[in-house]
C-alpha cells in the first residue's frame, strides 16, 4: 500500500495556467530541496446538490465524477488527461443548467453524450452499467443507435 507524501512546507517555482484557463498548474519544490512535485489548483463551483435514485442528496463531487469515469470506461480513454476532459465537459454541461439541483440520472446522461462523441466503446461500456442492462438486445439496440447517428454501415465479418 502507498503512504501518502509528507512534504511540508515547499514553494513554487512556476506557475501556468492551463490552456482554458479553469486551472493552474504549480511546480513546488520542499524548502529542503529533496522533492520537485506539480500541483494543479482549480476554481471550485459551490452549491450544487445531486439527488440520487434513492432520493438521497448530497453535495456534486468532481473527484466522485472522475473516479466513477475512469472506474467504468477508463481503460477506454487515452489516459488521465482524456478522463479529465470528460469530467470537465460534464461538469460545465450540469453547472450550465444554472440549477441549485439535478438528479443523478441528469449527470448520467451528460456523461453519456460526452462519451458518444469520444470514444463508442466507452459510450456503449457506461450506457450498459448506467441503463443496468439486461440482455444483449439491449446491447444491440443501442449499437444500432450510434452507428445510425455516425452514420457508420457495419462492417463485414462484425
Amino acid at each position: 500500500m502507498r503512504k501518502g507524501l509528507r512534504i511540508g512546507e515547499s514553494k513554487v517555482v512556476e506557475s501556468r495556467e492551463s490552456q482554458d484557463g479553469t486551472m493552474i498548474r504549480r511546480r513546488r519544490v520542499s524548502l529542503d530541496g529533496k522533492y520537485r512535485f506539480t500541483t494543479y489548483e482549480r476554481i471550485e463551483r459551490s452549491g450544487l446538490m445531486v439527488r440520487k435514485r434513492s432520493g438521497r442528496k448530497e453535495a456534486f463531487d468532481r473527484d466522485k465524477l472522475t473516479t466513477g469515469i475512469r472506474k467504468s470506461v477508463g481503460k477506454f480513454l487515452e489516459g488521465a488527461m482524456e478522463v479529465e476532459e470528460v469530467v470537465d465537459r460534464v461538469e460545465d454541461m450540469v453547472y450550465d443548467l444554472e440549477q441549485e439541483e439535478v438528479s443523478s440520472q441528469v449527470i448520467g446522461e451528460a456523461i453519456l453524450e460526452v462519451l458518444a462523441e469520444v470514444n463508442e466503446i466507452a459510450y456503449v461500456r457506461f450506457a450498459s452499467v448506467f441503463r443496468e442492462f439486461k440482455s444483449l438486445d439491449e446491447f444491440e439496440k443501442i449499437i444500432g443507435e450510434q452507428k445510425r447517428k455516425n452514420n457508420r454501415k457495419p462492417r463485414s465479418g462484425q
